[in-house]
């Protein structure tokens, strides 16, 4: 990523190269300030804008849920995993079924709640079968299948198609969740199939369970080591916050606020006073069971 785009080395050498000569490589430091700088634009595709705020129709997502219950469990170092090695061809064919399901649905016709569980239940969807379909891989990067020389990862690729228009992982995520519904904690709730990435959650959303299951995932992520922590006097966080860091609310001290929000002591205590970030990691490494 961007949990949307990794660029290649040779790329990101020359890009490196102009902004150190233009001077825009800021305190981020090296590749992290030209992912930044690279990442996805929360830009809003119209065509999604249309809802009804009076409709109560719920859509029916038993069957992903059923796909994470049975696949979706907690390693010992608090990551989900998903044991893509174990799915079976008829679970596999039913996870296919589901997103012909939503292919299908008019989602102009919902609410919002609804609207929103249905795009972030697509995006995680569609990315187990894209695994699943490229497996066995050691990382969704390795999937190399979006269009363009600059480009890797399966984000910009079309991969199903909503209402006749072809759609992307990417554009779910920055053409239509981001922009839409302008909240940091959709970061939390559509996942990337790697560890870096916070939990898929062994449930899916819903209209009804959407806002608690948003709160839950902030706080999981933000108060596990990969999301935010404190060594030797210096706070890591998450590549995340720096790719994203206007949605966060832009800039180091608009980052800690936003995890102070959400941290548990002792993370919360030791968050106090700080107003700058040490360090930014990621790890690339599928979630996978097996590894």
């Amino acid at each position: 990523m961007t949990r949307a785009n990794e660029f290649r080395t040779t790329a990101c050498r020359h890009a490196q190269r102009a902004m150190l000569a233009a001077g825009l490589v800021t305190a981020l430091g090296g590749f992290t300030a030209l992912e930044t700088l690279f990442a996805p634009k929360a830009e809003l595709w119209p065509r999604w804008q249309a809802f009804d705020a009076n409709a109560t129709t719920r859509i029916d997502h038993a069957a992903w849920e059923r796909f994470l219950n049975t696949y979706v469990a907690p390693g010992p170092d608090g990551v989900n995993r998903v044991a893509y090695g174990r799915v079976t061809d008829a679970d596999k064919q039913a996870l296919h079924d589901y997103l012909d399901q939503l292919r299908l649905i008019a989602i102009q016709r919902f609410n919002r709640d609804e609207q929103r569980a249905y795009w972030i239940n697509l995006y995680n969807a569609l990315t187990v079968m894209v695994i699943l379909d490229h497996r066995p891989v050691a990382s969704i990067v390795d999937i190399d299948i979006s269009p363009g020389l600059l480009t890797r990862g399966p984000w910009d690729r079309k991969l199903i198609e909503i209402a006749g228009e072809p759609v992307s992982l990417n554009d779910v995520e920055h053409r239509i969740l981001r922009p839409i519904w302008r909240d940091p904690r959709l970061h939390y709730a559509v996942n990337c199939a790697s560890i870096g990435c916070p939990n898929l959650l062994p449930t899916a959303f819903t209209g009804a369970n959407g806002e608690a299951l948003l709160d839950a995932a902030a706080r999981a992520y933000v108060n596990h080591r990969r999301g935010a922590r404190i060594e030797r006097g210096r706070l890591t966080v998450s590549k995340i916050y720096a790719w994203f860091a206007d949605d966060f609310g832009g800039g180091d001290e608009a980052v800690i606020r936003h995890l102070k929000r959400y941290a548990e002591p002792p993370l919360k205590q030791a968050l106090e006073g700080r107003v700058a970030i040490d360090d930014y990691e990621y790890d690339w490494v599928l979630n996978d069971a097996s590894s």
